[in-house]
């Protein structure tokens, strides 16, 4: 083997050097295709495959019956240097078919074609029926032990650290839908706890349309495109979804928060969590109680106005799984608390008059406070998106010790169709032994065959009792902690389909949740209804939903009307006197600026400020994208532009830098890019345009020096949130407060109060 010169090492050794000294200095941005930059020339030496990203992990290497294996989780992937078949033979071309001569017929015997297109023609699986659309990511969970007087689950003990995997989805679109629609999320998580696997499967709104599961088609088909047209999609804007929800009025408390904000977050990482459902959990001593599990985001509740989700579905569909991603990239982890609103086990199962086995129905946080038990931090991309985002199976039905179920009609029924939906999705009954659901514990379940079996089970006696395998597998005796269902007592009762009185109130809440917003949120909400029902054809499904919310409220009923231009019914139901819950508003607080996305313009001729601004971003826990006429370095400075004004659009940042105000790049025309708009200004109109959007969609935005020229270019120098100055680290220092509250609401008071 031919050893290097030491003059050579001596080079290698300070490129190296001076590599990482840069990197220090200009540390990457996020989303960098691999773990090493690729070469101009294709590569001709043989190498085994690249390393996974600092940022990226698989599941744990544990066997399909739970034991560890002690292999390097990189194992899991591709192995070699050399292109085998998928038996391992190495093969030397993949270009072309073996033919009869180069000009002749293909060869049946060509394995190699068949088994390749074989392979490619299976790729896909069916996708869920819903949330096809969402994005995993692996963290670990760390218990506080505040939990421990009202429940005895393991992973909740002091200290405790627990892997998980989460999910984030939109419900109704497929796979190839956008992220930013309007839509509930889910927040579904798998602890892979020393009890087995315990999943909590939740969205980010607390309630649901409907009361039991057996409407649970019934609202997705109404969700769901339009059967004759398939149009149309990730949308409820739409008859069938009005048609549905205006008679179906269970529905009402839902469709409130669905067209509130909370329907189009700003990101995962500002989005709540809810169960949805009441939980009964246990404690050691066997004492029981009902509780809701909330996740509570450290960077606080934050969404996207109207105009930029629109925006962003157009210009980046991938708007939500980029920005986790990223997050998790450049070292922003997110991070939720996990918190229990803890309820008495009463043999009525309400609480303060609130049904508690309705799915429609909230507990406000004033009476029932959130105590958090544990810590959630998200820390890892995963390194293949099929075999852990698409292939991961969640099942309300996997629990631990400690906690159980309750007879919430909805909850009882996704007991049965979680499990039943993955024998189609997954191919058969072994979907838990796909690794990313494998769980981190000995599996001894006496399930044996069946698609896809990768145990390879000893014994002959995969039944109980038997002594053939020494009595194998043995049942849990109480001091081994099994996993044990509440002994609760049944009612006496016939068999009906009926519900509890207690499920006929549909307004109240709805009401509850109206009054609790602050003003700019109730023009969003009264925004969205008038957007989603003008998109109605039929006109009597808009008069219908507008007497549902003549039902919730007057104020709210009448200035939706109004926007329809159709008349305000009146009232069929007296409505009930509510006190607001102030954590129902996303509005009012402050919160910590970890991860937020901050656009520098810069101009070329002039880079005074930019750099202790950009590194002073960097300080801060933010990621600073430089905005140039072109990309790559500026001008031998050390800086890099990582987007141009043709790329960049306002929508991508939390707030917005002027560090100059570039003139129009040669670019800068229409028929080169539609955003230059008409041509003659002093400043680039891409960067006008810019700032605008920004202006309008309440961001802050700061400027020094040459860039108060673009602020007075675009018609915006003045106003709440606007921060300019000489001293570029005193701006960023005003940005930054600003961005503490999400947006600056005051630009545009609202009319609604």
């Amino acid at each position: 083997m031919a050893t290097k010169k030491p003059g050579k090492v001596v080079k290698d050794v300070l490129e190296k050097a001076v590599d990482k000294v840069t990197e220090m200095v200009n540390p990457p941005i996020p989303g960098v295709p691999n773990s090493e930059p690729p070469s101009f020339e294709e590569p001709t030496e043989p190498r085994g495959p690249l390393p996974p990203k600092a940022d990226q992990t698989g599941p744990e290497t544990v066997s399909p019956t739970g034991a560890p294996t002690g292999a390097p989780k990189v194992s899991m992937g591709q192995q070699g240097e050399f292109l085998t078949t998928s038996v391992g033979a190495r093969l030397y071309d993949t270009d072309h078919s073996l033919k009869a001569g180069e000009r002749g017929p293909t060869l049946l015997q060509d394995h190699h074609l068949r088994e390749k297109i074989m392979h490619f023609d299976h790729e896909r699986i069916p996708e869920r029926v819903v949330h096809a659309r969402g994005y995993g990511v692996h963290g670990t969970f760390q218990g506080y032990g505040t939990a421990s007087n009202v429940c005895m689950a393991d992973f909740l003990a002091d200290g405790v650290e627990t892997p998980v995997f989460v999910r984030f989805s939109t419900v109704v679109g497929s796979r190839g839908s956008a992220d930013t629609v309007r839509d509930t999320r889910g927040f579904s998580t798998k602890f892979y706890t020393q009890q087995g696997n315990f999943d909590l499967v939740a969205n980010n709104i607390p309630v649901f349309f409907i009361q039991d599961g057996i409407k649970f088609p019934d609202i997705i088909h109404a969700a769901k495109p339009h059967p004759d047209r398939e149009i149309p999609q990730a949308q409820s804007a739409h008859d069938t979804f009005w048609d549905f929800v205006s008679t179906h009025t269970e529905a009402t408390h839902h469709v409130m928060w669905h067209m509130s904000d909370r329907g189009i977050p700003r990101s995962y990482r500002t989005m709540e969590g809810f169960g949805v459902h009441t939980f009964r959990l246990v404690n050691a001593a066997g004492e029981t109680a009902l509780a809701k599990f909330h996740w509570k985001p450290k960077l606080g509740v934050h969404s996207l106005v109207w105009e930029e989700a629109q925006m962003i579905n157009g210009i980046d569909p991938d708007f939500h799984r980029r920005d986790l991603a990223d997050a998790i990239e450049s070292g922003a982890y997110p991070q939720w608390e996990l918190g229990l609103q803890v309820l008495p086990d009463t043999p009525r199962q309400t609480f303060e008059g609130i049904d508690l086995l309705d799915p429609t129905k909230i507990v406000p946080e004033e009476l029932a406070p959130v105590q958090p038990v544990g810590l959630l931090t998200l820390n890892r991309n995963p390194m293949n998106f099929f075999a852990e985002t698409e292939q991961v199976a969640f099942h309300v039905g996997n629990l631990v010790p400690g906690i159980d179920v309750t007879d919430d009609p909805l909850l009882q029924a996704r007991l049965f169709s979680y499990l039943d939906t993955q024998l189609t999705r997954l191919a058969g009954p072994n979907f838990n032994q796909i690794p990313i659901n494998r769980p981190h514990v000995p599996v001894n379940d006496m399930f044996r065959d069946g698609f896809h079996q990768h145990a390879v089970h000893a014994g002959v006696a995969p039944y109980r009792p038997n002594t053939l395998d020494g009595g194998n597998p043995f049942t849990a005796r109480a001091e081994d902690r099994p996993l044990v269902e509440v002994a609760q007592p049944l009612p006496k009762a016939v068999k009906v389909r009926e519900a509890p009185t207690s499920f006929a109130d549909h307004y109240t809440q709805p009401r509850m949740f109206w009054q609790s917003l602050s003003p700019v949120e109730k023009e969003h909400l009264v925004r969205a209804f008038t957007f989603e029902l003008g998109k109605c054809y039929e006109q009597a499904i808009k008069e219908r939903q507008l007497a549902v919310l003549a039902n919730v409220d007057p104020t709210l009923c009448r200035e939706v009307a109004q926007g329809l231009g159709l008349p305000v019914p009146n009232a069929t139901v007296r409505p009930k006197k509510v006190a607001p819950s102030p954590a129902l508003s996303q509005v009012g607080k402050t919160w910590p600026t970890d991860g937020r996305l901050i656009g520098i313009v810069v101009d070329p001729a002039d880079l005074d400020g930019v750099r202790v601004v950009r590194e002073a971003v960097l300080a801060g826990g933010m990621v600073p994208l430089l905005i140039a006429p072109t990309g790559g370095p500026l001008d031998g400075s050390g800086l890099v532009a990582q987007r141009t004004f043709l790329t960049a659009r306002s929508v991508e940042f939390d707030a917005l830098l002027l560090a100059g105000s570039p003139p129009p790049g040669p670019d800068a025309v229409p028929a080169r890019d539609d955003k230059a708009g008409a041509p003659g200004t002093a400043v680039d109109p891409r960067v006008v345009l810019m700032v605008q959007e920004c202006f309008r969609h309440s961001k802050a935005i700061g400027a020094w020096g040459t860039g108060r020229v673009a602020l007075d270019a675009a018609g915006c120098a003045a106003g709440p949130g606007i921060v300019t100055g000489d001293d570029a680290t005193k701006v960023l220092t005003g940005v930054t407060a600003l961005l503490g509250a999400h947006r600056v609401w005051e630009r545009f008071p609202a009319t609604v109060s």
